[in-house]
Protein backbone atom coordinates (compact mmCIF):
# COMPACT_ATOMS: atom_id res chain seq x y z
CA UNK A 1 0.00 0.00 0.00
CA UNK A 2 2.85 2.35 0.90
CA UNK A 3 4.49 1.71 -2.51
CA UNK A 4 1.23 2.53 -4.30
CA UNK A 5 0.83 5.82 -2.44
CA UNK A 6 4.45 6.71 -3.13
CA UNK A 7 3.94 6.00 -6.85
CA UNK A 8 0.85 8.18 -6.99
CA UNK A 9 2.68 11.01 -5.22
CA UNK A 10 5.54 10.81 -7.72
CA UNK A 11 3.10 11.00 -10.65
CA UNK A 12 1.41 14.07 -9.17
CA UNK A 13 4.74 15.76 -8.56
CA UNK A 14 5.81 15.01 -12.12
CA UNK A 15 2.76 16.90 -13.43
CA UNK A 16 3.56 20.02 -11.37
CA UNK A 17 6.53 22.20 -12.40
CA UNK A 18 9.09 23.03 -9.75
CA UNK A 19 9.21 26.53 -8.31
CA UNK A 20 10.47 28.94 -10.96
CA UNK A 21 10.13 26.35 -13.71
CA UNK A 22 7.73 27.00 -16.57
CA UNK A 23 4.75 24.72 -17.12
CA UNK A 24 4.84 22.67 -20.30
CA UNK A 25 1.87 22.43 -22.65
CA UNK A 26 1.26 18.80 -21.72
CA UNK A 27 1.31 19.71 -18.02
CA UNK A 28 -1.16 22.53 -18.62
CA UNK A 29 -3.53 20.21 -20.50
CA UNK A 30 -3.21 17.55 -17.79
CA UNK A 31 -3.98 20.10 -15.09
CA UNK A 32 -7.03 21.76 -16.70
CA UNK A 33 -8.62 19.06 -18.88
CA UNK A 34 -11.15 18.12 -16.21
CA UNK A 35 -12.10 21.78 -15.75
CA UNK A 36 -12.62 22.20 -19.52
CA UNK A 37 -14.82 19.09 -19.70
CA UNK A 38 -16.89 20.33 -16.76
CA UNK A 39 -17.42 23.66 -18.51
CA UNK A 40 -18.42 21.82 -21.69
CA UNK A 41 -21.13 19.91 -19.84
CA UNK A 42 -22.38 23.13 -18.24
CA UNK A 43 -22.33 25.39 -21.30
CA UNK A 44 -21.81 23.39 -24.51
CA UNK A 45 -18.40 24.89 -25.36
CA UNK A 46 -16.10 22.13 -26.69
CA UNK A 47 -13.46 21.23 -24.12
CA UNK A 48 -10.85 21.12 -26.90
CA UNK A 49 -11.54 24.77 -27.75
CA UNK A 50 -11.36 25.88 -24.11
CA UNK A 51 -8.06 24.06 -23.58
CA UNK A 52 -6.53 25.30 -26.84
CA UNK A 53 -7.53 28.89 -26.06
CA UNK A 54 -6.12 28.52 -22.56
CA UNK A 55 -2.81 27.20 -23.94
CA UNK A 56 -2.58 29.97 -26.51
CA UNK A 57 -3.82 32.93 -24.44
CA UNK A 58 -1.89 32.08 -21.26
CA UNK A 59 1.30 30.72 -22.76
CA UNK A 60 0.50 27.33 -21.20
CA UNK A 61 -0.24 29.00 -17.88
CA UNK A 62 3.05 30.94 -17.77
CA UNK A 63 1.89 34.41 -18.78
CA UNK A 64 1.94 37.34 -16.38
CA UNK A 65 -1.87 37.47 -16.39
CA UNK A 66 -2.16 33.75 -15.60
CA UNK A 67 0.45 33.70 -12.85
CA UNK A 68 -0.45 36.99 -11.16
CA UNK A 69 -4.20 37.24 -11.83
CA UNK A 70 -5.35 33.69 -12.69
CA UNK A 71 -6.53 35.19 -16.01
CA UNK A 72 -6.02 32.39 -18.55
CA UNK A 73 -7.95 33.93 -21.46
CA UNK A 74 -6.79 37.53 -21.53
CA UNK A 75 -10.26 38.89 -20.73
CA UNK A 76 -10.20 42.67 -20.17
CA UNK A 77 -12.25 44.52 -17.55
CA UNK A 78 -15.20 45.77 -19.69
CA UNK A 79 -17.55 46.64 -16.83
CA UNK A 80 -15.89 44.17 -14.43
CA UNK A 81 -16.62 44.97 -10.77
CA UNK A 82 -14.10 42.58 -9.25
CA UNK A 83 -10.35 42.88 -8.74
CA UNK A 84 -8.24 43.90 -11.71
CA UNK A 85 -4.64 44.13 -12.87
CA UNK A 86 -2.88 46.55 -15.21
CA UNK A 87 -1.07 44.91 -18.12
CA UNK A 88 0.30 46.14 -21.44
CA UNK A 89 -1.36 44.38 -24.37
CA UNK A 90 -2.75 46.33 -27.33
CA UNK A 91 -2.05 49.50 -25.36
CA UNK A 92 -0.01 50.36 -22.23
CA UNK A 93 -1.48 49.57 -18.81
CA UNK A 94 -4.81 48.11 -19.94
CA UNK A 95 -7.26 46.82 -17.35
CA UNK A 96 -7.64 43.04 -17.11
CA UNK A 97 -9.82 40.94 -14.84
CA UNK A 98 -8.18 39.29 -11.84
CA UNK A 99 -9.61 36.07 -10.42
CA UNK A 100 -9.27 34.29 -7.10
CA UNK A 101 -8.63 30.99 -8.89
CA UNK A 102 -8.13 29.48 -12.34
CA UNK A 103 -11.57 27.88 -12.03
CA UNK A 104 -13.13 31.36 -11.87
CA UNK A 105 -11.25 32.32 -15.02
CA UNK A 106 -12.53 29.26 -16.89
CA UNK A 107 -16.10 29.94 -15.77
CA UNK A 108 -15.89 33.61 -16.79
CA UNK A 109 -14.55 32.56 -20.19
CA UNK A 110 -17.56 30.23 -20.59
CA UNK A 111 -19.95 33.04 -19.65
CA UNK A 112 -18.16 35.41 -22.03
CA UNK A 113 -18.89 33.08 -24.96
CA UNK A 114 -22.26 31.59 -24.00
CA UNK A 115 -24.02 34.82 -23.09
CA UNK A 116 -22.69 37.11 -25.83
CA UNK A 117 -24.85 37.50 -28.94
CA UNK A 118 -21.94 37.55 -31.37
CA UNK A 119 -20.97 33.98 -30.41
CA UNK A 120 -24.48 32.48 -30.23
CA UNK A 121 -24.25 30.89 -33.69
CA UNK A 122 -21.30 28.76 -32.57
CA UNK A 123 -23.50 26.76 -30.21
CA UNK A 124 -25.56 25.54 -33.16
CA UNK A 125 -22.49 23.57 -34.31
CA UNK A 126 -21.85 20.02 -33.16
CA UNK A 127 -19.74 20.00 -29.98
CA UNK A 128 -17.18 17.83 -31.81
CA UNK A 129 -16.77 20.40 -34.63
CA UNK A 130 -13.67 22.07 -33.22
CA UNK A 131 -12.67 23.42 -36.64
CA UNK A 132 -16.03 25.14 -37.04
CA UNK A 133 -15.65 26.64 -33.57
CA UNK A 134 -12.09 27.81 -34.26
CA UNK A 135 -12.98 29.57 -37.51
CA UNK A 136 -16.22 30.87 -35.98
CA UNK A 137 -14.35 32.50 -33.11
CA UNK A 138 -12.02 34.21 -35.56
CA UNK A 139 -14.96 35.33 -37.73
CA UNK A 140 -16.77 36.74 -34.67
CA UNK A 141 -13.72 38.82 -33.78
CA UNK A 142 -12.52 36.99 -30.65
CA UNK A 143 -8.95 37.78 -31.71
CA UNK A 144 -7.46 40.10 -34.33
CA UNK A 145 -4.77 37.67 -35.56
CA UNK A 146 -5.66 36.20 -38.96
CA UNK A 147 -3.93 32.96 -37.93
CA UNK A 148 -5.97 32.56 -34.71
CA UNK A 149 -8.17 29.71 -35.96
CA UNK A 150 -5.23 27.86 -37.49
CA UNK A 151 -3.29 28.18 -34.21
CA UNK A 152 -6.17 26.70 -32.19
CA UNK A 153 -6.60 23.82 -34.63
CA UNK A 154 -2.89 23.05 -34.58
CA UNK A 155 -2.84 22.90 -30.76
CA UNK A 156 -5.92 20.67 -30.73
CA UNK A 157 -4.58 18.23 -33.31
CA UNK A 158 -0.98 18.10 -32.08
CA UNK A 159 -2.19 17.27 -28.57
CA UNK A 160 -5.26 15.18 -29.41
CA UNK A 161 -7.53 17.55 -27.50
CA UNK A 162 -10.54 16.43 -29.58
CA UNK A 163 -10.69 13.34 -27.38
CA UNK A 164 -12.11 15.48 -24.57
CA UNK A 165 -15.09 16.46 -26.77
CA UNK A 166 -16.25 12.85 -27.15
CA UNK A 167 -18.67 12.61 -24.27
CA UNK A 168 -20.62 9.51 -23.35
CA UNK A 169 -24.11 9.34 -24.90
CA UNK A 170 -25.81 10.22 -21.60
CA UNK A 171 -23.56 13.28 -21.20
CA UNK A 172 -24.26 14.46 -24.76
CA UNK A 173 -27.98 14.25 -24.04
CA UNK A 174 -27.45 16.31 -20.87
CA UNK A 175 -25.79 19.22 -22.69
CA UNK A 176 -27.76 22.45 -22.23
CA UNK A 177 -29.91 23.82 -25.05
CA UNK A 178 -28.18 26.31 -27.29
CA UNK A 179 -28.70 30.03 -26.54
CA UNK A 180 -30.96 30.23 -29.60
CA UNK A 181 -33.08 27.31 -28.40
CA UNK A 182 -33.28 28.65 -24.85
CA UNK A 183 -34.53 32.04 -26.04
CA UNK A 184 -37.04 30.82 -28.63
CA UNK A 185 -40.59 31.97 -27.93
CA UNK A 186 -43.66 29.77 -28.41
CA UNK A 187 -47.18 30.46 -29.59
CA UNK A 188 -49.54 31.27 -26.73
CA UNK A 189 -52.82 29.40 -27.03
CA UNK A 190 -55.13 30.30 -24.13
CA UNK A 191 -58.04 27.96 -23.40
CA UNK A 192 -61.65 29.17 -23.66
CA UNK A 193 -62.43 31.21 -20.55
CA UNK A 194 -58.93 32.68 -20.30
CA UNK A 195 -59.00 36.50 -20.29
CA UNK A 196 -56.90 36.57 -23.46
CA UNK A 197 -58.84 33.89 -25.36
CA UNK A 198 -61.13 36.16 -27.40
CA UNK A 199 -58.35 38.62 -28.19
CA UNK A 200 -56.04 35.81 -29.32
CA UNK A 201 -58.46 34.93 -32.10
CA UNK A 202 -57.77 38.27 -33.79
CA UNK A 203 -54.01 38.62 -33.28
CA UNK A 204 -51.12 36.19 -32.70
CA UNK A 205 -49.96 36.09 -29.10
CA UNK A 206 -46.65 34.46 -28.22
CA UNK A 207 -45.06 33.56 -24.90
CA UNK A 208 -41.52 34.27 -23.68
CA UNK A 209 -40.37 33.07 -20.26
CA UNK A 210 -43.99 32.10 -19.63
CA UNK A 211 -45.25 35.65 -20.24
CA UNK A 212 -47.72 36.30 -23.11
CA UNK A 213 -46.88 39.17 -25.45
CA UNK A 214 -47.68 40.58 -28.85
CA UNK A 215 -45.71 42.53 -31.43
CA UNK A 216 -47.03 46.04 -31.98
CA UNK A 217 -48.34 46.89 -35.42
CA UNK A 218 -48.29 50.19 -37.22
CA UNK A 219 -50.72 52.68 -35.65
CA UNK A 220 -51.14 50.63 -32.42
CA UNK A 221 -51.43 52.73 -29.27
CA UNK A 222 -51.23 51.87 -25.57
CA UNK A 223 -54.80 52.98 -25.01
CA UNK A 224 -56.17 50.96 -27.92
CA UNK A 225 -54.27 47.79 -26.92
CA UNK A 226 -55.35 48.16 -23.28
CA UNK A 227 -58.99 48.41 -24.38
CA UNK A 228 -58.57 45.46 -26.79
CA UNK A 229 -57.19 43.22 -24.03
CA UNK A 230 -59.49 44.44 -21.26
CA UNK A 231 -56.74 46.18 -19.32
CA UNK A 232 -56.17 49.66 -17.94
CA UNK A 233 -53.62 51.72 -19.84
CA UNK A 234 -51.53 52.21 -16.70
CA UNK A 235 -51.65 48.47 -16.10
CA UNK A 236 -50.28 47.68 -19.56
CA UNK A 237 -47.53 50.27 -19.09
CA UNK A 238 -46.58 48.73 -15.73
CA UNK A 239 -46.33 45.27 -17.30
CA UNK A 240 -43.75 46.77 -19.67
CA UNK A 241 -41.83 48.78 -17.05
CA UNK A 242 -42.94 52.14 -18.43
CA UNK A 243 -44.34 55.12 -16.55
CA UNK A 244 -45.28 57.19 -19.55
CA UNK A 245 -46.38 55.64 -22.79
CA UNK A 246 -44.17 56.93 -25.59
CA UNK A 247 -45.74 56.30 -29.00
CA UNK A 248 -45.55 52.61 -29.87
CA UNK A 249 -43.35 51.65 -32.78
CA UNK A 250 -44.16 48.77 -35.12
CA UNK A 251 -42.20 45.70 -34.00
CA UNK A 252 -42.09 46.57 -30.29
CA UNK A 253 -42.75 43.83 -27.72
CA UNK A 254 -45.82 44.46 -25.57
CA UNK A 255 -46.33 42.16 -22.57
CA UNK A 256 -49.91 41.45 -21.60
CA UNK A 257 -49.12 40.13 -18.11
CA UNK A 258 -46.41 40.98 -15.53
CA UNK A 259 -42.89 39.90 -16.42
CA UNK A 260 -41.12 37.30 -14.27
CA UNK A 261 -38.68 37.74 -11.41
CA UNK A 262 -36.03 35.69 -13.21
CA UNK A 263 -35.16 34.71 -16.77
CA UNK A 264 -35.92 31.33 -18.33
CA UNK A 265 -33.59 28.39 -17.56
CA UNK A 266 -30.21 28.41 -19.37
CA UNK A 267 -30.46 32.17 -19.88
CA UNK A 268 -28.77 33.05 -16.61
CA UNK A 269 -26.72 35.98 -17.89
CA UNK A 270 -26.18 38.37 -20.78
CA UNK A 271 -23.02 40.14 -21.90
CA UNK A 272 -24.02 43.74 -22.59
CA UNK A 273 -23.23 45.11 -26.05
CA UNK A 274 -22.77 48.74 -27.06
CA UNK A 275 -26.13 50.54 -27.22
CA UNK A 276 -28.11 48.01 -25.19
CA UNK A 277 -30.24 49.33 -22.31
CA UNK A 278 -31.55 47.67 -19.19
CA UNK A 279 -35.13 48.26 -20.31
CA UNK A 280 -34.43 46.67 -23.67
CA UNK A 281 -32.90 43.61 -22.00
CA UNK A 282 -35.79 43.47 -19.53
CA UNK A 283 -38.16 43.29 -22.49
CA UNK A 284 -36.02 40.79 -24.36
CA UNK A 285 -35.86 38.30 -21.49
CA UNK A 286 -39.23 39.08 -19.84
CA UNK A 287 -37.66 39.95 -16.47
CA UNK A 288 -38.80 42.83 -14.26
CA UNK A 289 -36.41 45.78 -14.36
CA UNK A 290 -36.36 46.18 -10.58
CA UNK A 291 -35.06 42.61 -10.30
CA UNK A 292 -32.28 43.26 -12.81
CA UNK A 293 -31.20 46.30 -10.78
CA UNK A 294 -31.26 44.15 -7.65
CA UNK A 295 -29.35 41.15 -9.08
CA UNK A 296 -26.61 43.41 -10.41
CA UNK A 297 -26.30 45.84 -7.46
CA UNK A 298 -27.21 48.75 -9.74
CA UNK A 299 -28.94 51.97 -8.80
CA UNK A 300 -32.34 52.49 -10.48
CA UNK A 301 -31.95 54.68 -13.54
CA UNK A 302 -28.36 53.66 -14.28
CA UNK A 303 -27.25 51.62 -17.29
CA UNK A 304 -24.75 48.73 -17.49
CA UNK A 305 -21.46 49.34 -19.28
CA UNK A 306 -20.72 47.42 -22.50
CA UNK A 307 -18.97 44.16 -21.65
CA UNK A 308 -20.74 43.79 -18.31
CA UNK A 309 -21.92 40.25 -17.60
CA UNK A 310 -25.46 41.03 -16.46
CA UNK A 311 -27.20 38.60 -14.09
CA UNK A 312 -30.69 37.72 -15.32
CA UNK A 313 -31.38 35.45 -12.35
CA UNK A 314 -30.67 35.86 -8.66
CA UNK A 315 -26.98 35.00 -8.09
CA UNK A 316 -26.65 31.70 -6.25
Amino acid sequence: MKRILTGILLLLLAAVPAAGQKMTRSQYIEKYAETAVREMKATGIPASITLAQGCLESGNGNSTLATKANNHFGIKCHGWKGKSIKHTDDAPDECFRSYASADESFRDHSDFLRYRDRYAFLFDLEPTDYKGWAYGLQKAGYATAQTYAASLIRIIEENGLYRYDRLEVQDQQALPPTPTEAETSIQFKPLPGHKLYEASLNREIRSRNGVPYLIARKNDTWRQLAREYNLFRWELLRFNDLRHGAPLQAGETVYLEPKKKESAPYLDKHVVEEGETLHGLSQRYAVKMKKLYQYNAMKPGTEPEPGTILNLRKPR
